[in-house]
């Protein structure tokens, strides 16, 4: 893996070629076969998965809520700044390779580079304050 594969995640549309590379040192590679999961509703979060290839889904019992997610999606990026459960369910449509940043990894990324780290920071807000907004809009209608 090289910083070059980053580049097809929106979430990280802002970071630089060298902060692609310098992220890439602290992911974790996994393969998830068909039908495995990823994580499970309620469970601790451990930290941001990138889709790198496959197709997810994501399913909520407590909302009902369902959808499907594919390579270039993030899951789990607000569990790098606040401690809690996952709040849904997600697991492999087809063969999956993730990249993980674990929490504990956050933690010695935000020290050692510090502005890299506000950029993902700064992005993983932004996504949020978006889906925010789109719970507003249908409350709202």
């Amino acid at each position: 893996m090289n910083g070059a594969s980053l580049k097809d995640f929106p979430l990280l549309a802002e970071f630089t070629d060298e902060d692609r590379e310098v992220l890439v040192e602290f992911l974790e590679e996994r393969s998830v076969a068909l039908g495995r999961r990823l994580f499970s509703e309620d469970s601790e979060a451990e930290g941001l998965l990138l889709l790198a290839s496959g197709e997810v889904r994501v399913e909520s019992r407590r909302t009902g809520a369902a959808e499907s997610m594919g390579a270039g999606s993030a899951l789990g990026a607000l569990s790098l700044v606040s401690l809690g459960p996952h709040e849904a369910t997600a697991f492999a449509v087809t063969p999956c390779q993730v990249l993980l940043l674990p929490r504990t990894s956050w933690r010695r990324f935000v020290e050692d580079y510090p502005r890299t780290a506000c950029r993902l920071a700064e992005a993983v807000l932004s996504e949020f304050a978006g889906l925010l907004r789109q719970g507003l809009d249908k409350l709202a209608s």
